[in-house]
């Protein structure tokens, strides 16, 4: 066969383009390599002290590169233990006093505060202790803002702002303690200190499908306690490796960022009766206006770190709560919802908190308002589902439903005057005719739409049927023998009236054994993962 000498340049073309391809790709490979590499070795040494200092603007402290030459048992190795001190406030601190502390007692440790953002005024640190900015400088490297560039040693020593170290042996017992649990569950130990507020140990749950973090007492052993969470002032000791693999591993406030994300993970902290470690400047700060700034400061630290961790409740162990959610003053925690799946059903939670209550407050506030203006009413649709199943908001649902009889809707002022526009209560709740069809909505404010919908329903040969209707299959007409008459039941800490039959009712509705098998409303978008209720 003769080869043209078209197809024998077509030939010597790709041959060419194959050998350019194979060259790229191993250049690229072989540059991946280096780049590891250099990033293993970055990882290793520590970061020069001329890099550091040009990066941190003058404020990071003489005193070389954060590993020293002397070992933690003078045997010659490096140190084992870096001292960070995160929590501190720039109007008033002693970050310098608790650096020479540590640095006069144990000087071949390195010493290194963490601050987001330049402390104004600049802090004054002695020769060996170090200051790392988080925020970014577009004129330096990431690694430069990174903690994890800065910490070269097998642990890290958490410590609070005016803590003082008077045993220079006591960073020892707490290495003893946290090695000889073995790589348990104990992945962190703690020592508290005195003269400050008593430290607690804690058990924190945390259910992220319920956005809530609950806290609550924990027993104390003889040797020491062991719990997920501390409260007070205490000095945590953790391998470098548990702390960057967490993924905010200096989020403020710090126990809280801290223990949130250690719990989770299943790790537990073992607080010592001893060795304890001294506060000498006390009360922390000097004058009350300070400590009114130091306790608003921490208020929104908390509520920024709820908001970015997705926990819009908190239970205290003192039995009260913190909400971080929507609010009457606020748009609710998600948007428009479509094909009946909300958003955070996609993210594996349920409805937030903070919307199940705005649905209790507004489903008893229209409950009220429809009882006494004389309007019969009857759970509907998921909400008699949820009342039948948890007397209670289905978890994951967004509204509620009530049906009424339309002939009552001249009884009630809120509803006989909503031919068109809407009318604002005196609680701020939002009454209108919705834009969807002939029903009327309930909102729970002008700013957060979260809401209950009433459908108004009348007779017609012995069977209730209405004016406007959705494409959801349970959206039917049905004998008006389910409402006479009606029965009262329990739903969301009142006495609601629902069907006389409410198990035939909803099974007409939903389909035989509807109560017993739960299921999100639009399967074929998600479906709900039985195993994990």
């Amino acid at each position: 066969m003769r080869v043209s000498f078209c197809q024998g340049l077509l030939t010597g073309a790709i041959i060419l383009n194959l050998l350019i391809l194979y060259y790229v790709s191993r250049a690229q490979q072989q540059m991946m390599e280096k780049r590891r590499d250099l990033g293993r070795g970055t990882r290793r040494a520590s970061l020069p002290a001329s890099s550091l200092g040009g990066a941190l603007g003058g404020l990071v402290g003489p005193g070389g590169v954060l590993a020293g030459p002397a070992g933690v048992e003078g045997n010659g190795r490096g140190p084992r233990v870096t001292v960070l001190l995160r929590e501190f406030e720039n109007f008033e601190n002693y970050v310098g006093d608790v650096a020479s502390s540590f640095i006069h007692q144990r000087p071949e440790l390195p010493f290194l505060a963490v601050a987001d953002t330049p402390p104004y005024p600049p802090l004054v640190l002695p020769e060996g202790a170090r200051l790392l900015v988080l925020s970014p400088s577009p004129d330096q490297p990431p690694q430069v803002h990174r903690p994890e560039f800065h910490v070269q040693t097998e642990f890290v020593l958490l410590v609070p702002d005016g803590v003082e170290l008077e045993q220079a042996r006591a960073i020892e017992r707490l290495v003893r303690e946290l090695e000889g649990e073995g790589g348990g569950p104990v992945r962190l130990v703690a020592a508290p200190v005195l003269a400050r507020s008593a430290v607690q140990c804690l058990h924190l749950r945390v259910s992220l499908r319920e956005w809530t973090a609950t806290y609550s007492p924990a027993a104390s052993g003889s040797s020491g306690s062991v719990c997920t969470a501390l409260q007070g002032d205490a000095v945590v000791l953790i391998r470098t490796e548990d702390l960057f693999n967490l993924s905010v591993p200096l989020g403020r406030p710090l126990f809280s960022s801290l223990f949130i994300q250690t719990s989770l993970r299943g790790w537990k902290v073992k607080l010592l009766e001893s060795p304890c470690f001294s506060a000498n400047h006390r009360p922390l700060f000097s004058s009350a206006h300070n400590q009114w700034k130091a306790d608003t400061r921490l208020k929104e630290a908390t509520g920024r770190l709820m908001r970015s961790f997705g926990i819009k409740r908190l239970r205290l162990p003192d039995g009260k709560e913190q909400w971080h959610g929507c609010s009457k003053e606020t748009p609710r925690c998600f948007g428009t919802v479509r094909d009946d799946t909300p958003d955070y059903l996609y993210l594996e939670r349920w409805t937030p908190p903070c919307c199940l209550r705005a649905l209790r407050e507004t489903t008893k506030y229209v409950i009220n308002i429809l009882e006494s203006s004389g309007v019969r009413y009857w759970l509907e649709g998921g909400t008699l589902l949820g009342a039948a199943r948890h007397q209670d908001i289905i978890p994951w649902d967004y509204d509620v439903d009530l049906g009424i009889y339309l002939e009552d809707v001249p009884n009630c002022d809120h509803l006989k005057n909503l031919d068109s526009g809407s009318l604002v209560d005196a609680n701020g709740y939002v009454w209108e005719r919705a834009v969807e069809g002939d029903f009327y909505r309930v909102q729970y404010s002008e700013a957060n739409h979260l809401h209950v919908d009433l459908w108004p329903f009348y007779p017609r040969n012995g069977v209730m049927t209405k004016d406007t209707w959705t494409e959801h299959k349970q959206d039917m007409e049905f004998p008006e023998h389910f409402l006479q008459p009606l029965v009262p039941m329990p739903f969301a800490g009142i006495t609601a009236y629902g069907p006389n039959n409410h198990r035939a009712f909803l099974e007409l509705k939903f389909g035989e054994g509807v109560i017993e098998n739960p299921q999100y409303p639009n399967p074929a978008k998600k479906r709900l993962d039985r195993s994990k209720l």
